[in-house]
């Protein structure tokens, strides 16, 4: 019998605790974050008492640990459970869940709450915590108050058996359980005679069953009988039902030569086999891939020979965006940052096909899209054609190769310090494999502009479903623990949003390196047309917090370095160290930099012709 079940039986919520969290882990979960309070005292100790099947972390602050989670999830492709406490805890978990929602990461969310009888009669700490995230969880339900019954507890046990499922199936993304206790919280008795339980509640018999293997459906196929073909009057993107077997390659691909692949924002749990199978899609219709620097076909480079990096610079040239303008158009992912490839692919409206097993709407632009709800590796790859026959293919590619020459040329001339430099740089220099975590804001553009094709497997993470700021260091922290060392790149205001992430600094296992872009506010805002107008600008929008970030460090017993040059940033990043966390600060000016991007960008294809 267990060695839990002594301490299971003390008192009833102890019990249901125990049941809670033994099925857990036979389903195989493997990291609960438990943040501090009193109503959620018998899942803390339950989940303790899991150590070390289940690792159990301590975090202070919600949304860090809800965001922590968030990043654990991402890295390892399996549920994390938090848990928290009755009252306004529960909606500091609300952003990590908005975005584990969109960029569907599972979670599986535990409020503790008071009971019904201490509920709208201002009992403390005490919130309506039903349906609290709206019609973001997958799936969601209040849980029975704690029962001794075995009928109970079989409920108990279905249910959250279920709940894990629904963090996975059809779409992965966060379930919540809202989870009533009376006192007594602490494992005391509470009166209950649980003696006959200690014969009725066998354990390898009320879990036999359980195993740590979801049992996902089968995948959605294609029916052999369903065209692809959608009129050209409907406007509004449709979903195709699938059923059968690997998609062949529809014939109308076959036949169009000017066509392109789309690899937008993913961050799959094969990214090798991913890429793989776009580049065989890709050499089968001789399209060129038009590869978003969140995409991890960019750091596949060797696997795809038709590869376009410099998207949005070559359609920033309108005479190129022209002769390049596409009849059909392969979304695989998510739609790119880009807005300059939103605008042309607004503009010339190309038949779409948008290839993702989500149930979501991946069509922002609301083009004649079909909706294939189909995993790219699901097509079936056929004949590869190492070299382009179409002339369309071949300007794609010229113009990749001129305009990159040009950026890199470029890059390599500028030795001050500057934003957009350590987005291209850091492609090159990462040690093969580390993953690499890209805040929202500029980091990311400037990831899609300048990140070079590499073939170092670094496996980058982001937080792109609602592209906020919130918990961007804790997600950080949460992808990186107990992975290969890591990097995040990062700017001053999106660090400062989520400074109490350093609060687990001491539960971290692992090695995160914090690339600090400070420019001392919101870059971003720069670019847009409100940056003319000061006031306000520099007060409401620039938003400097003139902070010094070796003195913020050093009260979290972080390690600092300001960056002095080029050579010094490489120098750290590889090798890099194994334990702790650093700040590697680079210090930037945010209206230079603006106007370099604005001088610059147009210019990088302007004067190439194909």
């Amino acid at each position: 019998m267990s060695d839990l079940i002594p301490i299971a039986f003390k008192n009833v919520n102890q019990l249901w605790a125990y049941i809670l969290t033994e099925t857990l882990k036979r389903l195989g979960l493997t990291c609960a974050i438990i943040c501090p309070g009193s109503r959620s005292t018998p899942l803390a100790i339950a989940f303790a008492q899991q150590v070390p099947e289940i690792e159990a972390i301590s975090i202070l602050d919600e949304r860090s640990a809800a965001f922590f989670a968030l990043g654990q999830a991402q890295a390892t492709g399996r549920p994390v459970v938090v848990v928290c406490t009755s009252g306004t805890a529960g909606a500091n978990f609300y952003s990590a869940v908005i975005e584990a929602s969109y960029s569907r990461v599972p979670l599986l969310i535990l409020t503790t709450d008071r009971p019904p009888e201490l509920r709208d009669c201002h009992s403390g700490q005490t919130v309506d915590q039903l349906r609290l995230y709206g019609n973001y969880p997958n799936w969601q339900t209040e849980l029975a108050l704690p029962s001794p019954d075995m009928g109970m507890l079989a409920y108990l046990r279905q249910t959250i058996i279920h709940s894990w499922e629904r963090t996975q199936t059809p779409t992965k993304g966060p379930v919540h359980l809202n989870i009533p206790f009376r006192d007594p919280l602490a494992p005391l008795p509470d009166g209950t005679d649980l003696s006959y339980l200690q014969s009725q509640l066998q354990p390898e018999d009320f879990f036999a069953g359980i195993t740590n293997t979801t049992p996902f459906p089968t995948p959605l196929r294609l029916r052999p009988s369903t065209t692809l073909r959608t009129s050209s009057r409907q406007a509004h993107s449709h979903s195709v039902t699938l059923t059968a077997s690997l998609l062949p390659i529809p014939q109308e691909w076959k036949k169009c030569d000017r066509g392109i692949i789309i690899a937008g924002v993913a961050q799959p749990q094969q990214p090798q086999e991913y890429c793989r199978a776009i580049a065989h899609l890709s050499q089968t219709l001789q399209w060129p891939v038009l590869a978003e620097g969140l995409s991890p076909v960019r750091n596949y480079a060797e696997l795809n020979p038709y590869l376009i990096s410099t998207y949005d610079l070559i359609l920033r040239n309108q005479q190129l965006a022209k002769q390049l303008a596409p009849e059909m158009v392969i979304q695989v992912g998510e739609m790119p940052t880009s807005k300059e490839l939103r605008n042309w692919i607004d503009a010339t409206q190309p038949r779409r096909w948008v290839i993702d097993k989500s149930d979501q709407n991946l069509d922002p632009l609301h083009g004649r899209t079909t909706h294939l709800r189909i995993s790219v590796e699901d097509i079936k790859a056929e004949e590869r054609n190492l070299s382009f026959s179409s002339d369309y293919g071949k300007k794609w590619c010229d113009a990749e190769a001129k305009v990159r020459l040009v950026v890199d040329q470029t890059m390599e001339k500028i030795d001050e310090i500057i934003e957009s430099k350590a987005a291209w740089l850091i492609s090159e220099i990462l040690p093969p494999g580390t993953p690499l975590f890209i805040s929202n804001s500029m980091p990311v553009r400037d990831v899609e502009y300048f990140w070079k094709p590499n073939n170092l497997g670094v496996r980058s993470h982001f937080n792109r479903g609602a592209n906020g700021i919130d918990g961007t260091l804790s997600t950080a922290l949460g992808m990186a623990h107990r992975q290969q060392s890591s990097v995040m790149l990062t700017g001053d205001l999106a660090l400062l949003h989520d400074t109490n992430g350093f609060l687990i600094r001491n539960k971290f296992v692992g090695h995160l390196t914090i690339v600090l872009i400070n420019n001392n506010g919101g870059g971003i805002f720069e670019m847009l047309p409100i940056a003319k107008f000061d006031p306000p600008f520099e007060e409401f929008f620039g938003t400097p917090q003139d902070i010094d970030f070796a003195q913020l460090c050093a009260t979290y017993n972080v390690q600092h370095e300001l960056i002095t040059s080029w050579q010094h940033l490489q120098e750290r990043l590889n090798p890099l160290p194994t334990t702790g966390i650093r700040v590697l600060e680079l210090r930037t000016n945010r209206k230079a930099d603006a106007k370099w991007r604005q001088e610059n960008l147009r210019n990088f294809a302007a004067d190439i012709e194909i």
